[in-house]
């Protein structure tokens, strides 16, 4: 965590003291984030599909907590936001789809059931990348067209997500065979922290003007994305009893909910036409209060959901 505030607080002030590196640094974004994700992706036990599709129950559970009680509550958060359609935008594309990646570090840190957790996270990948466009349409109505600019989201999609998933699939595929595509899957978790703070700090950098601009709004931003990860802990609690999730299975359920996939809806977040600075700071805003409140998760959930043993022992 500690390092990704660092890398914005680095770029902020490189920015706003040599103003000159923006342009350059601005052009080295998008590069910089279609190998974090490629690299991401490589860590995504894309094999592992079959065997989410056995787990059908809990699978289900995290499906449809993520794809539709989710959903809901974000269409109703952004509806009291200020009618700013950046800001809007920005917001659905953070809060929309779960996360992938720290999802699993922070399930199993707080003990929950790892192995069902990177069951569920190749099918929690696909159906984001499916449905992702279809909630914007429906949250956003007939002005889905104009305020996303499908063309050019579209081809960013396809470029800087798509294509990297595929060559990640393709990497886990030849890694039997070929030593290079072996070292890349296995060095490669990595990689993602460091090319994470590298992109922050570029974005800092190169967008150091809007996020000056944007600081009166970032009180506002902070309760609301808070009061999402108030919300994700007491519907993942409330769903596990509901359930009777056993405690492992409760707890991975509340951090699929609680993290959301920014890295992945970053470079959409560029490639938007109107006022796309704006979200580009609500998506990594976002990412920065979702850190603190891993860190609030990873103290609470192990003793909201303590079983009768651990109850004894504590």
């Amino acid at each position: 965590m500690w390092v990704y505030l660092a890398a914005v607080a680095a770029g902020l002030l490189l920015g706003t003291t040599v103003p000159a590196v923006g342009g350059s640094f601005e052009v080295a974004v998008l590069p910089t984030i279609a190998v974090l994700l490629y690299v991401t992706f490589t860590q995504v036990p894309l094999n592992r599909l079959p065997a989410a599709a056995r787990d059908a129950r809990f699978l289900g559970i995290v499906v449809v907590a993520n794809f539709v009680l989710v959903p809901l509550f974000v269409w109703v958060l952004v509806s009291v936001l200020p009618d700013d359609p950046a800001l809007r935008v920005g917001v659905l594309l953070v809060l929309l789809v779960p996360c992938t990646d720290w999802f699993l570090t922070f399930s199993h840190l707080a003990g929950g059931d790892t192995p069902r957790a990177i069951a569920a996270t190749p099918v929690l990948l696909m159906s984001q990348l499916l449905l992702l466009p279809l909630y914007l349409w429906a949250i956003l109505g007939q002005d889905f067209g104009t305020l996303v600019g499908v063309s050019d989201v579209a081809r960013t999609f396809a470029l800087l997500v798509v294509a990297p998933l595929i060559a990640a699939w393709l990497t886990q595929v030849l890694q039997r065979r070929m030593p290079l595509a072996r070292a890349v899957v296995t060095h490669g978790a990595h990689l993602p922290v460091p090319l994470l703070a590298t992109v922050l700090l570029l974005i800092a950098s190169s967008q150091v003007t809007t996020v000056l601009d944007q600081l009166p709004l970032l009180p506002m931003l902070a309760g609301a994305f808070v009061g999402y990860l108030a919300f994700a802990l007491v519907l993942g609690l409330a769903l596990g009893k509901v359930f009777r999730l056993d405690t492992g299975a409760s707890r991975t359920l509340i951090f699929s909910l609680g993290t959301r996939n920014s890295f992945v809806v970053l470079p959409l977040a560029l490639a938007l036409p109107f006022g796309a600075h704006i979200a580009v700071v609500v998506v990594v805003f976002q990412s920065l209060v979702e850190l603190f409140g891993m860190m609030a998760y990873l103290r609470l959930v192990p003793w909201l959901t303590r079983d009768d043993k651990d109850a004894g022992t504590g």
